[in-house]
């Protein structure tokens, strides 16, 4: 049996379910099979909203089936849409943000998130994301264009305002080169620590 170091997307839960509450708002920027998506419409209950954003209608299938069989359906909006369109869906303030990046889990490993709208999409996150907020990224790196694009994000993250963002990375250094990592940021609350 694993323990809950075994994968960054256990680790990614963990920390989000430390600040999600019930009514919250939250945003899924890569549903892909659901997994995520059902965890957040979980954690903001009846009064909160997920925003799940996927540009493969496989995607928004699996994961609408995911939350119907949950009975979950009415706490989620499911956008077809790249997540660096965040902003045109999601004017409100968030409280939690989950990315998980490559490609679908059974789906076509053609069809990658790329570098470019994921820092989009990040920065958008970052803009709306509300003070104690939390983002997980869970970064793939066995697929092409992963590693560059872990790359990528580690060198945006570094660069954030230490003042503002609390951003950590978590990586099993007993593991291949490409196995994945977890960056996770935190915007920090006003007068504290």
């Amino acid at each position: 049996m694993s323990g809950i170091l075994a994968t960054p997307v256990i680790l990614s839960h963990l920390l989000i379910a430390q600040v999600l509450q019930e009514g919250d708002l939250a945003v899924d920027a890569t549903a892909g099979n659901g997994h995520d998506t059902l965890f957040l419409a979980r954690k903001v209950g009846p009064r909160g909203k997920v925003y799940a954003f996927d540009i493969q209608e496989e995607a928004i299938l699996k994961t609408r089936e995911r939350l119907r069989q949950a009975g979950l359906e009415d706490r989620v909006v499911l956008l077809q849409k790249g997540h660096e369109r965040l902003r045109e869906y999601v004017p409100e303030r968030i409280k939690a943000a989950m990315f998980n990046l490559g490609y679908l889990p059974g789906g076509d490993h053609k069809i990658v998130t790329r570098p470019s709208t994921t820092l989009a999409a990040l920065e958008q996150v970052l803009e709306i994301l509300e003070e104690g907020g939390l983002v997980s990224i869970v970064v793939y790196r066995g697929h092409e264009g992963g590693t560059e694009e872990g790359k990528e994000l580690c060198s945006f993250v570094a660069n954030l305002d230490h003042k503002k963002w609390d951003v950590v990375k978590i990586e099993h250094p007993n593991r291949s080169l490409e196995s994945p990592f977890l960056i996770g940021i935190q915007k920090k609350v006003a007068g504290g620590s």
